[in-house]
């Protein structure tokens, strides 16, 4: 579109749905007529492509989050629309960046929602027939706050003023049941604008609303409370993401809401197949690949069987062929808490059907186990329905086609530990598809001063062809290559210092090397581990110990579960940390950090490219892939990390010299944990590890008289009622940990030996581009 169209359009829809102009309309009324603007503009090929796709076989992605972010300016850019919009509105004397006012869809908690959202972007650019399903959830996850050192939450109200980039489809809404109740759930379609609208797919999320609605009869009677209830009651299911599960009523919740939008995506899957097939069920399965992302959506195994046996006639044999050959499983973690295991009795009461649909399953998963000569032992360890729990990843394996994992080294351990007992019996259902990232948003759009610097050098078509960033690599040694890289990281630091200033009132020097660890708060990724590093710095400073060290910033952003309470208390150390070394004379020159406030996905736009170094210190064998570390590389940081995850296959593509790996790997964690004594064989014997750890407990800070300092210190000294001591071992790798930082601080000294490390980095992240795994799953898996 022309740029004085363009304008001419944004115009008409700001004078016909607001009666103002662009020079008066506000950011809200901008965004709504620019996202209009758009959305007629790109009508007519969504309609084209979504029933292209509806007319082949396609893939189903059915997740519980979706980790959008804001859409204005990665539809602008993949539509090719930014430049012409930023120029239009800089005749108004209005700078884009005041899009920021505009909330991100958080629909999400971390890495997973992030990936779903990847996917779809990278499905669209390259033409693969992909539809999202999920919840339009009302408030999203939760806008974080920090109030004396602790975090705090608020309601997101994403949609508060409207979403411009959806569109409400009642027609296709469709009818849930559960044992008491049912719910209408409503479809609000979103356009995926693929890199220069290559293609648009689609993000079908539904909103649950009251089949019955308001009760006037109650009403009239002044029962106010009963003539809402069912609204109530129904609305509840969409409106949080993880809704608080420590109690029966939100356990009972978030299985309503993963039954909830199963349902309703399988039905809408059969709605599409009977246009074209009517009531011949034998191409259901060659016509859709669904994938399950993780094991909330497991229940469209049973749900696809319900279908076809009561809607369809199918006996439960032919039902169950077909669901298996349609559904596969992505396993996103060896964390058993994170593997789904829902109580018998309440499954039963939420979605009894479905609970008929289980037995079934298990029955004759038995029966199959039996006829391959399994014992007692063996197939009791492999039930669905066991000791009054539904294994839902157990349903997965056994009801799925596929099962993969999200990095090389964490397959492996999928099939050699965690589900070896699975792989042995269908070895050729376990593959690897190690995660990616979007380059258009993660690299093209939040750092388009490296992007111009990219194209200039290699030219353009990277943006969709990331593997060609290996072309860089003859720059390496190119002084005024590396001089201008050097210039841009500033620029970006600088551009991040400004910001945080702003937002958070904290100044940060441009100049200190920025160590950035920003992703969700959980122990197993050692944001304690961090934070215990640079109060070992903090004392060996106070020694005169470490007269030169490089000025550091250390940045964190996390969100911790509202009912995560060991979370909860790193967040409130971390801040204590902080205050102590940005008010000590000694230190507040040399150690800088800060806590960011309610990091997300707009949040990580402008860290990541700001990044000199990437946090990536998960304990090894625990972080399946990660994808920070992905968006980080990219963007020319090196990675401090773990053998752990991708950050294996990162060190192999960018090569070892370019990255700071230190601590215990898999197998040597496998041979300690037995007889891992961290208080006989660490704690009392280290002295530079005691004094740290001691600091949760001696007084040097002070958590409020929550208890959580203790509670933390106690699981590392003395462990809990469910795990040993130090489970996550921050003490064994504590040491090491902290000299190889120094190692990498040190290094920075050189600016130029360091840059080229960044560098290649970027030279080298060319495989974790989210392209290449969409075309392996839909080569490997989908069979598109």
């Amino acid at each position: 579109m022309e740029k004085l169209t363009l304008k001419q359009k944004i115009t008409e829809n700001l004078k016909c749905n607001y009666c103002t102009d662009i020079k008066n309309a506000s950011v809200h009324q901008l965004h709504d007529a620019v996202a209009k603007t758009v959305m007629g503009e790109i009508a007519d090929q969504w309609q084209h492509d979504t029933q292209s796709r509806d007319e082949h076989r396609q893939a189903c992605y059915l997740s519980a989050e979706f980790l959008m972010g804001r859409a204005i300016y990665n539809n602008l850019y993949c539509s090719g629309l930014l430049s012409e919009v930023t120029d239009i509105l800089n005749e108004a004397g209005i700078n884009i960046a005041e899009f920021e006012e505009i909330e991100d869809a958080a629909l999400g908690n971390g890495g997973l929602g992030r990936l779903a959202a990847c996917f779809l972007d990278s499905a669209a650019t390259l033409k693969v027939p992909l539809t999202g399903y999920g919840i339009r959830y009302r408030y999203g996850l939760f806008k974080q706050y920090i109030h004396n050192g602790f975090q705090g939450e608020k309601a997101d109200a994403w949609i508060g003023q409207g979403d411009a980039w959806s569109v409400r489809k009642d027609a296709d809404s469709v009818t849930v049941s559960f044992g008491d109740s049912a719910v209408l759930a409503v479809p609000y379609d979103t356009p995926i604008i693929g890199y220069k609208a290559a293609s648009i797919g689609t993000l079908r999320l539904w909103q649950a609303e009251s089949a019955e609605g308001f009760n006037f009869t109650e009403f009239d009677k002044q029962e106010y409370e009963k003539a809402s209830e069912d609204i109530i009651e129904s609305e509840a299911i969409s409106n949080v993401l993880y809704p608080n599960d420590n109690y029966q009523k939100g356990l009972r919740l978030r299985l309503k809401q993963q039954y909830f939008f199963v349902s309703a995506s399988i039905q809408d899957l059969f709605r599409k197949y009977k246009k074209r097939y009517g009531s011949d069920m034998s191409h259901f399965a060659e016509s859709f690949a669904i994938q399950l992302n993780d094991t909330h959506p497991t229940v469209a195994i049973p749900e696809i069987i319900r279908i076809l046996m009561f809607n369809e006639g199918l006996t439960f044999e032919a039902a169950f062929e077909i669901a298996s050959k349609t559904c596969s499983y992505t396993n996103h973690t060896v964390l058993s808490e994170a593997l789904e295991k829902w109580d018998e009795k309440l499954f039963k009461s939420v979605i009894p059907v479905i609970y008929e649909i289980v037995k079934l399953i298990n029955r004759k998963l038995i029966t199959f186990l039996k006829s391959i000569g399994q014992n007692d032992k063996q197939i009791n360890e492999k039930l669905i329905i066991d000791g009054g729990r539904i294994h839902m990843a157990r349903m997965a394996i056994f009801g799925g086609r596929f099962v993969n994992g999200v990095a090389a080294l964490h397959t492996q351990i999928l099939k050699d530990e965690a589900l070896k007992e699975w792989c042995e019996i269908f070895p050729e259902r376990f593959q690897n598809k190690t995660n990616g990232i979007t380059p258009r948003r993660w690299l093209g759009l939040c750092n388009p001063e490296l992007g111009s610097l990219i194209t200039e050098k290699i030219g353009d078509g990277w943006q969709a062809d990331l593997d060609r960033l290996t072309d860089l690599k003859k720059f390496v040694d190119d002084k005024s290559t590396i001089a201008r890289f050097i210039e841009i990281k500033n620029t970006k630091k600088k551009q991040l210092s400004d910001y945080i200033l702003k937002t958070e009132g904290v100044f940060i020097d441009p100049g200190f090397v920025f160590d950035v660890q920003v992703k969700r708060l959980h122990e197993y990724k050692r944001q304690l581990l961090n934070a215990f590093s640079i109060m070992d710095f903090y004392f060996q400073i106070k020694e005169k110990k470490l007269p030169d060290l490089t000025p550091t910033a250390f940045i964190f952003g996390a969100k911790a579960a509202p009912a995560y309470d060991r979370a909860k208390g790193i967040i409130k150390y971390i801040n204590c940390v902080a205050d102590l070394m940005n008010n000590d004379p000694d230190t507040k020159d040399k150690l800088k950090v800060i806590f960011l406030t309610n990091y997300n996905v707009s949040y990580a736009e402008k860290i990541i490219p700001a990044a000199d170094i990437s946090e990536q210190i998960s304990t090894a064998g625990l972080e399946a892939s990660g994808t920070g570390n992905m968006k980080l590389m990219a963007n020319g940081a090196v990675t401090l990390g773990t053998w752990d995850g991708a950050n294996v296959e990162i060190t192999e593509k960018a090569g070892w010299e370019n990255e700071y790996i230190f601590g215990a790997r898999v197998e040597e964690i496998a041979k300690i944990r037995p007889t891992y004594k961290p208080k006989e064989k660490i704690y009392y014997t280290n002295e530079r590890v005691k004094r740290v750890v001691n600091t949760l407990v001696d007084g040097t800070f002070n958590d409020g008289d929550t208890g959580l300092f203790g509670n933390l210190f106690n699981s590392l000294i003395n462990g809990a009622s469910w795990h040993k001591p130090d489970n996550y071992f921050l003490l064994t790798d504590l040491e090491g940990y902290a000299d190889t930082k120094l190692r990498a601080l040190y290094d920075y000294k050189n600016r130029e030996i360091f840059a080229k490390k960044c560098w290649m980095n970027i030279c080298n992240c060319g495989f974790f581009s989210s392209d290449r795994t969409i075309r392996q799953y839909a080569e490997e898996l989908w069979k598109l």
